[in-house]
């Protein structure tokens, strides 16, 4: 897979999706929600450095 997220996007996927799952689990009972588990997706593409998203549309966040 060609990686097509930069290094700001990938550290911000990674937050985002360490954020949202700490409260799908239970960290923020007042906020647990089944939408919190869409932490994954960020999450994976932040650590893989592909998001197939922008593979469709053809954006690059990575420095040539």
């Amino acid at each position: 897979m060609i990686e097509n997220v930069g290094t700001y996007d990938r550290a911000l996927r990674v937050i985002a999706g360490c954020a949202l799952i700490g409260v799908a689990i239970g960290l923020v009972p007042e906020y647990q929600t089944n939408w919190a588990w869409l932490g994954l997706v960020p999450l994976a593409t932040g650590l893989l450095g592909t998001c197939p998203a922008y593979s469709l549309l053809g954006i690059s966040t990575c420095k040539t």
